[in-house]
């Protein structure tokens, strides 16, 4: 009997022994799977701020790309990866037939009629004109709003400021001597101090201005809004919020959902 009691005795404590063992294991797991979720959110929280960095040291075209999608004003979602325009080539300026054209851009604010002066800034003309007939700014955020000198810009798809067709061009054409530019301008923004930097962005001022020039000299005016600066003023009386420290943009967001040329 002494024997079977011990058999039995040890029996038991295998037993527990292999339970505690069991226990352990499991909870190893438990550790190793936590420890791999917050592995997983500091890599993430990493690349972003990584990310960040990268776009605050980017060249921002201005009258002063990591893409990603976003949602619109609508609840659609924008693409705002890079968009590549006229194949990467710069359009010919002979496109703007020394003549002006009419230009509409319909927005989810309103609508903007303008003319365009292919006669004084034929390069900027033919520019937008063919990126416009190829649906480039269509579904695009006006992703910047600067309040102190009166603009509203636009034309960059990924919305980051450094956005571009895939092609530069130059020189300045039909900049105002005065670096006066009155309520209504549409002119072609550029990179600050570079005369040949200047792509698919574009801005719109919608209150009379002085933008002074800088060692290139001044932007190129290639047209006059002759219908919706009230949409433009609606725009800048809602206001502004800033934009990873670089610039100010809409509160909310104006998407350009067409662009049609005549």
């Amino acid at each position: 009997m002494s024997s079977k009691r011990e058999r039995e005795y040890e029996r038991r404590r295998i037993e527990k022994w292999q339970e505690r063992q069991a226990k352990a294991r499991a909870a190893r797991r438990r550790r190793n799977i936590i420890g791999g979720a917050i592995g997983g959110v500091i890599v993430v929280v990493a690349a972003i701020a990584i990310a960040v960095a990268v776009s605050d040291k980017s060249p921002a075209a201005s009258p002063t790309s990591s893409p990603s999608a976003t949602a619109s004003a609508t609840g659609a979602a924008l693409d705002l990866s890079p968009r590549i325009g006229n194949g990467g080539k710069v359009p010919d300026k002979s496109l703007a037939q020394n003549r002006t054209w009419t230009t509409t851009i319909t927005t989810n604010r309103g609508t903007i009629v303008a003319t365009l002066y292919g006669d004084k800034a034929p390069q900027a003309v033919a520019n937008f004109v063919t990126l416009a007939q190829e649906g480039y700014f269509d579904q695009t955020k006006c992703h910047r709003l600067d309040t102190s000198i009166k603009v509203l810009q636009c034309g960059d798809p990924t919305a980051s400021g450094t956005g571009g067709p895939g092609y530069s061009w130059g020189p300045i054409e039909n900049a105002p001597a005065d670096n006066m530019y009155p309520k209504g301008t549409l002119a072609m923004a550029r990179v600050s101090g570079q005369a040949s930097s200047m792509g698919s962005q574009f801005f719109m001022v919608y209150g009379d201005t002085t933008i002074e020039s800088d060692s290139a000299g001044g932007y190129t005016v290639f047209g006059t809004i002759t219908s919706g600066l009230d949409v433009l003023q609606a725009i800048a009386d809602e206001g502004t919020v800033e934009v990873s420290g670089q610039f100010t943009a809409p509160v909310h967001d104006v998407i350009i959902e067409g662009v049609k040329t005549q």
